[in-house]
């Protein structure tokens, strides 16, 4: 199994669901300050798994200004929420999610050239456009980013990563809004960035943008590597299927995909969720999947793996609730 992430998204939750709540409220909040929302929009369409229920409300904001409003606001009415990008690493369950769910993607993106090696950009845009931004501009080093899902906010929230690349290596600094509603700059050494992690897994604040220092290099150059990627994750990856990219992280000293075929899972089906025949690694929407069917292949594949090798495999899927 090759070292990548699907990305994400980034998850926040500001407290423990315990009521019901006034999702009206912050719908008509966000209309009220031209932010685009949706009462109990499926979160089917929100996810890369293609699978998963209602949520409280979806709210989608166009700048960093409008996000802190909304998430100030869901705090004001004691609503809980998240903060997803595409949903590329996202499973929610089939009944849905009693939370409200902010989208922070096309409609903030933004990609700026700060001099000839530092770009900058928002959290919401696109990987792959951020990619092709750089190879215009003849900048190297985001070529392993290239081909992976999701958007810019996830890929820092996770540390995205693939091919022996990652984007600590190319980070410099990250905007985020924080818990009190502070909008403030740290470092990318700030961050802890490691394999699939960095401190926006804990901290509660919200990515908003960052900066990547990249290098000067022939265009020609950085489009064959680019290709190069491309081609490989189209030649072992089942991209035609819905997925969530990996769903398991890479074990020390093992790949958890050659773990997985090792077990004779590949091709093993839950109702709709199937081990893709073509990547052990990855679990796919064969065609009517539900979230529970990938929960179970996911339990499935953790218990095999562990009996038969004693290697315990860890989802690399967030599973929201």
């Amino acid at each position: 199994m090759m070292q990548e992430s699907s990305v994400p998204l980034y998850l926040t939750n500001n407290m423990t669901m315990n009521n019901s709540y006034d999702f009206k409220a912050l719908y008509d909040y966000a209309l009220s300050v031209n932010c685009d929302a949706v009462m109990g929009e499926e979160m089917s369409r929100n996810t890369s798994f293609k699978t998963g229920g209602p949520c409280g409300v979806r709210l989608s904001p166009s700048d960093s200004e409008q996000v802190k409003a909304i998430i100030g606001k869901a705090n004001e009415l004691n609503i809980p929420f998240v903060v997803l990008g595409n949903g590329t690493n996202i499973l929610v369950p089939d009944e849905g999610i009693e939370k409200a769910v902010i989208i922070i993607g096309d409609k903030m993106s933004q990609i700026t050239l700060e001099d000839d090696e530092t770009i900058s950009f928002s959290a919401g845009t696109n990987l792959v456009s951020l990619c092709r931004f750089a190879l215009e501009n003849s900048l190297s080093g985001l070529e392993f980013a290239f081909g992976i899902p999701g958007t810019c906010g996830g890929a820092v929230f996770m540390n995205a990563g693939a091919y022996g690349g990652e984007m600590k290596d190319v980070l410099t600094e990250i905007t985020h809004l924080t818990p009190d509603m502070k909008i403030e700059t740290i470092s990318a050494k700030d961050a802890d960035l490691s394999y699939r992690h960095s401190v926006y897994k804990t901290n509660g604040c919200v990515v908003l943008s960052a900066k990547a220092k990249l290098h000067k290099d022939k265009k020609e150059d950085i489009k064959a590597r680019m290709d190069d990627f491309l081609g490989r994750r189209k030649d072992k990856q089942p991209l035609e299927y819905p997925s969530a990219g990996s769903t398991f992280k890479r074990p020390t000293g093992y790949f958890a995909g050659a773990l997985i075929e090792q077990c004779s899972l590949k091709g093993k089906s839950v109702g709709g969720a199937q081990v893709s025949e073509k990547h052990a690694g990855f679990i796919i929407n064969k065609g009517g999947a539900t979230s529970t069917d990938i929960l179970k292949l996911i339990d499935l594949i953790k218990t095999t793996v562990e009996v038969q090798t004693g290697i315990a495999l860890e989802p690399e899927v967030i599973v929201l609730r």
